[in-house]
């Protein structure tokens, strides 16, 4: 399945209040059911477990709402420490506090739930090592590659330990499944942009690739339940 990319319409606000409304209750859902959360609540638990942190300053680039920063939260304070394989088999351990910052290029998409900044991706507005760990989730695929070179390079510029990218795998059944999930979306907005967003993201290998262009000192990469994947871009200790 060829990369193809077409405009989503939540990228230009493309829709009504009440549509784009819809939408980020149609991305939560995505995210809680289909393994979002779970991925990034696994992604931070490997760095607090490789680095021995029990708190993270922890900056969500392109964050939103802040839907996934809450359920992760919520999620890593209750306490579970996945290996360092990140797999499906976690161990218990003591419960971590995430301290989230939201960054977003849309004041309109934000709600306040945390500290929130409007700003660019590829030009973060921050000092550098000013967090423990950079993340995105669902906007490494609105990026080309060079692009998202970039934003590599300038997230580990303002991380200390680690950047982290979870998003979805290109694959043909996947985007079956996008357009099949039209009949429960609630906006007009995602019945058009999960297809479009699948159509447009990295398989495994092209994410490898790309990360590797950047300069990070290791790449750890990982798959999950519905085509999900989860990279760790490790800065140099």
């Amino acid at each position: 399945m060829k990369r193809v990319v077409v405009p989503e319409l939540f990228d230009s606000d493309s829709g009504t209040p009440r549509e784009l409304a819809g939408n980020l209750a149609d991305l939560r859902m995505i995210n809680r059911t289909f393994g979002g959360v779970r991925m990034m609540t696994r992604l931070l638990q490997t760095v607090a477990a490789r680095r021995k942190l029990k708190d993270i300053r922890w900056l969500d680039v392109a964050g939103s709402s802040g839907d996934v920063a809450k359920d992760v939260q919520m999620s890593l304070a209750g306490s579970r420490i996945a290996d360092s394989r990140i797999n499906d088999s976690p161990i218990e351990g003591p419960g971590i506090t995430v301290q989230p910052v939201i960054l977003d290029r849309a004041p309109s998409h934000m709600n306040g739930s945390f500290p929130s900044i409007c700003g660019d991706a590829l030009a973060l507005p921050f000092r550098d090592q000013s967090f423990d760990v950079v993340s995105s989730t669902l906007f490494a695929h609105h990026l080309e590659p060079d692009e998202l070179v970039k934003f590599i390079n300038e997230a580990l510029r303002v991380a200390r330990y680690a950047v982290l990218i979870n998003d979805l795998v290109r694959h043909p059944v996947h985007y079956a499944l996008t357009i099949a999930g039209r009949a429960i979306y609630r906006s007009r907005v995602t019945r058009h942009d999960a297809p479009v967003s699948v159509h447009r993201s990295y398989t495994v290998d092209e994410m490898r690739g790309i990360v590797a262009q950047s300069s990070a000192a290791n790449i750890e990469v990982t798959t999950s339940f519905l085509f999900r994947m989860g990279v760790i871009a490790w800065k140099q200790a």
